[in-house]
């Protein structure tokens, strides 16, 4: 079998976008979407900050929709998880377990997964009440009363968005002081609407059907208080899923590091290999953008192979 033109790794909006737009080039195209299909949208409930939709979307309706759309341009897509990559010899070889794919140039679209607290009902409750993006899911909680866990810059972004947004909000930090700037820190003391638990953490988070209350305990003193709330919002941080590409690539903080050369935004440290959305954007982390980005991979892509013919 001849080697793909392109083989796409992801089927969240970045991965399915570079589908797109990929096929849609008369690029051959293989999506390896993964055994759970789609990336985080999948776990929103309804997404009503992404364009052309005015009365919202369910977050897998959308992906669903998005998937139809690049299966319509025949792409090619194989449910499960690579296991292994091989990005030192031309052309490029992906394995999913011992079956082995081809491809001429790559993209690399896994995207970041959120860190959460492993708390009993904190999975029973995600998408209701329980949320790892402000942007995202913030305005479903206005006049609303929520809790953000985290100390560091996230935090506090996420703190001062919602108290524009919700009745009151509380930070719990398991530390006496936060780790974020100070200019950061100070602009949180300043809003009126925002209060500090120090020295303590969630320990669980109660409700029936969506987030009731949180729990919250003092790490010193051991004790433990319940808190009446409507949402949960978690600010600790972000787990780029680049394991499998991590000997392959060039990465910093386990983010893909893109290297621009010869107009080629979205280009790796390895010639021929893009990356797109949140597998390297740090920053943004929003559908839109890793939709942009992984448009513009698809674009690098196809002037790169046309420039390798």
């Amino acid at each position: 079998m001849p080697p793909y033109d392109v083989i796409i790794i992801g089927s969240g909006p970045s991965g399915l976008t570079a589908a797109i737009y990929a096929t849609r080039a008369n690029l051959k195209t293989l999506v390896i979407a993964g055994q759970v299909a789609g990336g985080q949208l999948m776990l929103t409930s309804e997404v009503e900050n992404y364009p052309g939709f005015p009365n919202g979307i369910l977050g897998p309706e959308l992906m669903d929709l998005w998937r139809k759309q690049a299966e319509r341009f025949k792409a090619d897509f194989v449910d499960d998880n690579i296991t292994r990559v091989d990005f030192g010899v031309q052309p490029f070889k992906v394995w999913i377990a011992d079956q082995a794919f081809e491809g001429r140039s790559v993209i690399v679209a896994t995207g970041a997964n959120a860190k959460y607290l492993n708390l009993p009902n904190e999975q029973r409750l995600k998408g209701r009440g329980v949320s790892a993006c402000s942007t995202c899911d913030g305005f479903f909680f206005r006049n609303l009363d929520v809790v953000v866990v985290g100390g560091g810059d996230t935090a506090m972004e996420d703190s001062l968005y919602l108290s524009k947004l919700c009745k009151t909000v509380t930070v719990v930090h398991r530390r006496e002081e936060f780790r974020a700037s100070k200019i950061m820190q100070g602009r949180l003391f300043k809003t009126p609407n925002i209060k500090v638990i120090w020295d303590s953490q969630v320990v669980d988070v109660l409700g029936e059907t969506k987030v009731e209350a949180v729990r919250v305990k003092n790490v010193k003193t051991g004790e433990s208080t319940d808190r009446k709330v409507q949402g949960l919002f978690l600010a600790i941080g972000h787990t780029p899923a680049t394991e499998v590409v991590k000997d392959q690539l060039s990465l910093e903080k386990d983010y893909i590091v893109l290297k621009p050369h010869d107009g080629y935004q979205t280009s790796t440290s390895v010639d021929g290999v893009f990356a797109a959305g949140d597998v390297h954007d740090h920053r943004y982390r929003q559908a839109v953008t890793a939709a942009g980005f992984g448009c513009m991979a698809a674009l690098d892509a196809e002037k790169w192979l046309q420039a390798h013919e």
